[in-house]
């Protein structure tokens, strides 16, 4: 005798078995592909940024998106790499990118939770630390900033290791890195520490892959490279965005101040410049200022107009597409409070120089509510 079973199931897959012998014959359904949804660039992008430890868990995060939510904000930057080199969200489907090691879940929802702010119409902005790399550094120390003898990896005063802004197999893992970012769902990814250090022993420092190049020229080489890759690689209108981050006194200094980043050697290569203008960071008597913080509004206004002025004569002069101007502005006190008052005068500042994109930074995620217009 034979006997047959036969069972039904929601996925429409059938087992047959009998004495003689045991038959599997299985269908499957084609798992989805996720597609994002993506938001298009506002005409105006008022931003604030949030770290992937307050990203990481709905407690943090819900009341920075209910503030956008009431606000007139309507974009957000998201740390996907920070200083430690560590990617914040889970790498699938990759194995090249997850070979390297530094995948260190934070935000183990990353895409959904984008996806949750797509539905609100809110422009999410991936903030990838460039150069400043601890864990990179670890894994290939060969293409680490040294020593003067070359002996061993340099450090910065705050024993942070960088990784030399001249390495181009360095350059292949970031454009990877923001490939993957926008599989995710990232509108526009921000590059941060696009810079050679600053604040070490520079006397006892060496650079393995950029000893024989300027260094202006080394950051205008790689600008170009990210181009080439996330920009020019793609005719698809809603594309990748992506944005710099510059020093503040990039907008006003003459040559590179020690560190590569020219504003001119931007300007043609992103989408959006941003530079630091925050007047807590500019040295004593800028402007004639015993104390710059204490003047928010003179020092934003003074640092964007004579950007803008820089990038007309760019454009003027070369005819080239030069990139939005967009400042970072303060968010925090660093030795006085800053409260209201103090945020709406960088904003008016920048509005007053004809412009009307703008981030807010607060590294403690906490923002002046009373500084920004309601909905």
């Amino acid at each position: 005798m034979i006997l047959t079973f036969v069972f039904l199931s929601g996925d429409s897959s059938h087992y047959v078995s009998s004495e003689a012998n045991l038959t599997v014959a299985t269908t499957t359904e084609p798992i989805p592909q996720f597609v994002p949804s993506y938001v298009t660039t506002p005409a105006q992008v008022k931003g604030v940024y949030m770290t992937s430890w307050t990203a990481s868990q709905s407690k943090f995060r819900d009341p920075l998106i209910n503030l956008i939510g009431r606000t007139e904000l309507n974009s957000i930057v998201i740390d996907i790499k920070d200083y430690s080199g560590k990617i914040v969200f889970p790498i699938e489907d990759n194995p090249e990118l997850k070979s390297f090691g530094s995948e260190s879940v934070r935000v183990k929802d990353m895409q959904d939770f984008i996806e949750s702010l797509h539905q609100k119409g809110i422009y999410v902005i991936g903030r990838l630390a460039v150069f400043q790399d601890a864990y990179f550094v670890k894994y290939r120390p060969d293409l680490a900033v040294r020593n003067k003898s070359g002996s061993a990896v340099w450090k910065d005063f705050k024993g942070i290791s960088w990784i030399d802004p001249g390495s181009k197999e360095y350059w292949d893992y970031i454009v990877a890195l923001a490939k993957e970012a926008r599989k995710v769902g990232f509108d526009e990814i921000n590059f941060d520490y696009i810079r050679f250090p600053s604040d070490g022993n520079m006397q006892d420092i060496s650079y393995p892959f950029s000893s024989s190049t300027p260094k202006a020229v080394v950051l205008k080489n790689f600008f170009a490279y990210l181009h080439d890759n996330l920009v020019t690689a793609s005719s698809s209108p809603d594309r990748l965005k992506i944005s710099a981050d510059l020093f503040g006194l990039t907008t006003s200094a003459q040559g590179d101040m020690g560190i590569g980043q020219v504003l001119e050697n931007a300007l043609p290569y992103f989408d959006y410049v941003d530079p630091m203008v925050y007047p807590s960071h500019y040295p004593t008597t800028f402007l004639g200022f015993k104390e710059p913080e204490a003047h928010p509004y003179d020092v934003v206004h003074f640092a964007m107009q004579s950007a803008v002025k820089r990038a007309d004569a760019l454009a003027s002069t070369t005819g080239q597409t030069v990139a939005a101007l967009r400042p970072w502005l303060q968010d925090f006190g660093l030795r006085m409070d800053y409260g209201p008052a103090e945020v709406k005068l960088q904003i008016k500042a920048t509005n007053d120089d004809g412009l009307y994109s703008w981030l807010l930074w607060s590294a403690s995620n906490q923002y002046t509510t009373g500084a920004l217009g309601l909905k």
